[in-house]
């Protein structure tokens, strides 16, 4: 089995979904399967659970069980494998998003700031777009829009001239040849947090993180039963925003549509309140430091 981070938030998932024994679940980011193994243990000889995950490394962790079944695939295409499975509507849905500890403790993979690894950061290490394309390749306009818009960088601009004129020279290869290129325009004491970003926008941009997580989204709120719950684990405030919304209003841009006696138009509403982890989690596993937990039923 491949070594991955422990389930974030992991009892007030299993609340949230409020599992019915003889259910049908879906676990979309399967990872190395300890929320999947967590809601199995509450489905009786007739639930089953399906779970997606399009990272090869993650089909280590496959759970044997005639109750499950593992899909190879992005979870923007839930419901076309659910449909390919014989299934219309499901009883509960979980989300947990972001990249596993796995993936960041890959030099190989280059989602880390902190490991020497080539530019990749592909979640789909069949796609043909990784980083290096993007850094490489990107004119200074596209670099300058995806810092700013999926790294939330005011010094957006600058760190793409920055970047493209590092680039004149030397291709960036590595994870440190995009260190290097950004490091003398960064403060030391804000460097972490900026690198963290600028890695951030690109793996966004690598994955189509923001696009996979709307149609996701749209797809759930269909294929859930009346009733049926949706638990989504957001680990920044970009993916959070349109969980959020999309929860309230039924789409990303926070706009309460009404009929015409005055009902929302949402096909789901918020359940609870926002959830984040104890101290004691945090302690415990320090990639939970930043998740938010959502619950939303269809009404």
């Amino acid at each position: 089995m491949t070594q991955y981070h422990n389930p974030v938030l992991l009892e007030d998932a299993l609340q949230g979904l409020d599992i019915r024994p003889e259910g049908i679940y879906v676990d979309v980011t399967f990872g190395g399967g300890g929320h999947s193994r967590a809601l199995l243990d509450q489905l009786n000889e007739q639930g089953r659970l399906f779970a997606f995950d399009q990272d090869q490394d993650a089909h280590e962790n496959r759970i044997e069980d005639s109750r499950f079944q593992l899909v190879a695939a992005n979870f923007s295409h839930l419901s076309h494998y659910l449909k390919y499975h014989g299934i219309s509507s499901v009883n509960g849905i979980l989300a947990d998003f972001g990249v596993s500890s796995h993936q960041f403790d890959q030099a190989s993979r280059g989602f880390s700031t902190r490991k020497e690894g080539r530019l990749d950061m592909r979640m789909n290490q069949s796609q043909t777009l990784d980083a290096q394309e993007v850094l490489n390749q990107y004119s200074e306009e596209a670099l300058s829009e995806l810092f700013f818009n999926y790294g939330e960088l005011r010094n957006a601009r600058k760190l793409a001239n920055k970047i493209v004129s590092f680039r004149s020279e030397d291709k960036l290869e590595t994870t440190s040849d995009l260190t290097r290129a950004v490091q003398p325009w960064v403060p030391q004491r804000i460097e972490n947090k900026v690198l963290a970003q600028i890695f951030q926008a690109v793996r966004i941009e690598v994955n189509d993180e923001l696009g996979v997580l709307k149609s996701f989204l749209e797809q759930a709120a269909a294929v859930l039963e009346p009733g049926g719950r949706l638990v989504c684990i957001s680990y920044h405030s970009l993916e959070d925003r349109l969980v959020k919304r999309f929860i309230q209003s039924g789409n990303f841009e926070g706009r309460e549509e009404k009929d015409f006696y005055g009902n929302s138009l949402s096909v789901l509403s918020k359940v609870g309140k926002l959830r984040v982890p104890t101290a004691l989690e945090v302690e415990h596993n320090s990639r939970a430091r930043s998740a938010k937990l959502r619950i939303a039923e269809k009404r």
